[in-house]
């Protein structure tokens, strides 16, 4: 049986290439690469290659009904970013919940508080949160 370290890193494994992804988000290859200029997503890198979780996959299909069938602008959904908590949006578990300093202590980003990241193993560099507010702390 797999615990639940095991999903996580499965789940945030860099499988797809941008085509595949494009194809099982129902969109673009340059759609994809309009959201992560936007910072809405941050695929893995090998080489000059971008590949996507089925995390990334989840995220994508999240951001495209927004956008297409909620009719919610890019911007729109980065400001939604902002009022979102990270551990709703990442699904943090309870017990991670617990652990974490932007839960127990909401007075900042959780970035902010650790400079790390999150303990249910999410680097901030892939953390929509952080990403969605990235430019705003340049």
């Amino acid at each position: 049986m797999e615990n639940n370290d095991e999903k996580a890193r499965r789940e945030n494994l860099p499988l797809y290439p941008i085509g595949i992804a494009a194809e099982l988000v129902g969109t673009t290859d340059q759609t994809l690469r309009l959201y992560e200029k936007h910072g809405l997503v941050a695929p893995a890198r090998r080489n000059k290659n971008r590949f996507y979780s089925d995390n990334d996959i989840k995220w994508l299909r999240c951001i495209r009904e927004l956008i297409h069938e909620k009719k919610i602008s890019i911007e729109g959904v980065k400001k939604l970013l902002d009022y979102a908590p990270c551990w709703e949006i990442q699904g943090c578990s309870e017990e991670s919940r617990g652990e974490c300093s932007a839960y127990v202590d909401r007075s900042a980003p959780c970035w902010e508080l650790t400079g790390r990241h999150c303990k249910n193993g999410i680097e901030c560099a892939k953390c929509f949160v952080y990403l969605s507010g990235k430019e705003k702390r340049r």
